[in-house]
């Protein structure tokens, strides 16, 4: 029986909500919060959780090895399809926070996230519960204003879009913490692990870094004492996101794409790459310019990230982290130009931002297997394509020349590149010993 109040309902329950929203809830100080957690719509992770209690083991994954903590702030679990539950938890007057992790679908024509939140708005105004604040846990920039749309274009009735307007707030928030899927040998390897759930079927593995910037935007509502754990509560969460987008995000794009084209299948692989590693720094220098944040700030978040990308130990693909550069590129790697040129016209476009854009331009032209991307430009394109996809108002003979030029370094990278692999697969080739190491395949530039 658990002394926790459940005044947090979440929607779209999975690991990250499990490494993040409920760790840092467990770690605050004072009144001890509950979590009531949905699923999207399956009932598989419900089920696992309520058969252990819905308490489960969080594995922090360092370079060093893994550390185990149990986590219990999960009070009850829910399907996602589970109607009655979901609209009697938000409708509870102990319930003050619904929070989602849906992903960005979630939010947009077609899915049926808002209309689940409108019901269940729909149905605490029958109950006169009152105030609460709906948080958005989801990557998207400015989501507390997203999380609002979405919700009044699944609301008909005006007396029901006219209480939310008086009574629910949308606190944006910016969210981080790589979490990768559980394996079936990350369940195996609890049984020697101190500090693991015994018998423990579904627990998360995660990096020791984490982050939650939130806007101070809960007036009149009860919430946990999260700043106590580490959160940071802003009045603008805007120069943050930027943070994470020009930087963690940017330089994510400028690895999965100049990686793969160096040989690369890891971002720990491709970091320690010479090349890799000018790339992002200078990617990182045009970013800090214009980041509207203190410098030690930004050195320190740099700093951080150098170390969250070399752990060998949190496996991240750069073919999973490359889909999708039409949509990403323009507020992860575009963004910063604008913001660049706005500020001084003649500035021109930075190496990193060249070396972004030519990489990708080479990644869909050069190994279109790889690409999974509906709106990036066919194998056949030029620079002109690629910038009409992502920057079109940028198409001008200074840029276009930038990343030509960044495009023929990558090249001749690639080639050297090609030439080391080669020589160590032919060193291998002939050794006696029978304990071989892979090296990453060299791809194509």
């Amino acid at each position: 029986m658990t002394d926790r109040r459940p005044g947090i309902v979440h929607l779209g329950v999975g690991a990250f909500a499990r490494a993040h929203l409920a760790w840092y809830t467990a770690h605050t100080t004072g009144e001890p919060w509950g979590i009531t957690a949905f699923t999207g719509r399956s009932a598989t992770v419900a089920d696992a959780l309520g058969a252990q209690e819905c308490r489960y083991t969080l594995v922090t994954r360092a370079a060093s090895g893994d550390e185990a903590e149990v986590v219990d702030t999960i009070v009850a679990a829910h399907p996602g399809s589970d109607e009655a539950a979901w609209r009697h938890a938000v409708a509870s007057p102990e319930t003050t926070i619904v929070t989602l992790t849906v992903t960005e679908q979630g939010y947009r024509s077609g899915s049926d996230v808002p209309a689940r939140l409108a019901a269940g708005l729909d149905a605490r105004r029958a109950a006169g519960a009152g105030r609460i604040a709906l948080v958005s846990l989801d990557n998207l920039t400015h989501n507390g204003d997203v999380l609002r749309d979405a919700v009044a274009s699944a609301v008909s009735d005006p007396a029901l879009q006219d209480w939310i307007d008086a009574n629910v707030a949308f606190p944006s928030s910016m969210v981080d913490r790589i979490t990768p899927a559980t394996t079936d040998d990350d369940v195996t390897a609890l049984a020697d692990l101190p500090g693991a759930l015994d018998g423990d079927r579904v627990p998360v593995v995660t990096e020791p870094f984490a982050e939650w910037v939130l806007e101070d935007g809960f007036a009149g509502l009860d919430r946990p004492a999260w700043e106590t754990a580490g959160v940071r509560i802003v009045d603008d969460v805007t120069p943050f996101e930027q943070r994470k987008l020009w930087l963690l995000n940017g330089s994510h794009s400028l690895l999965a794409y100049l990686g793969l084209l160096l040989g690369h299948d890891t971002v720990a692989a491709a970091i320690d790459d010479p090349t890799c590693r000018t790339a992002v720094e200078e990617l990182w220098d045009e970013a800090a310019a214009e980041l509207p944040l203190p410098g030690p700030e930004v050195d320190a978040a740099r700093t951080a990230l150098v170390d969250r990308f070399r752990n060998p130990r949190i496996r991240h693909t750069l073919r999973q982290i490359a889909s999708g550069g039409s949509q990403k590129l323009p507020v992860r790697v575009v963004d910063v130009l604008r913001h660049r040129l706005a500020r001084d016209p003649s500035a021109g476009i930075g190496p990193g931002a060249a070396t972004a854009l030519a990489a990708w331009w080479l990644h869909v032209t050069t190994q279109p297997d790889l690409v999974d991307d509906a709106g990036a430009p066919g194998a056949d394109s030029d620079v002109h394509d690629v910038l009409r996809v992502v920057a079109p108002d940028l198409d001008t003979t200074p840029v276009v020349a930038a990343i030509t030029a960044a495009a023929d370094r990558i090249r001749a990278a690639g080639t050297g590149a090609r030439d080391r692999i080669r020589a160590t697969s032919t060193a291998s080739a002939s050794a006696t010993v029978t304990d071989r190491t892979s090296t990453d395949e060299g791809v194509t530039a």
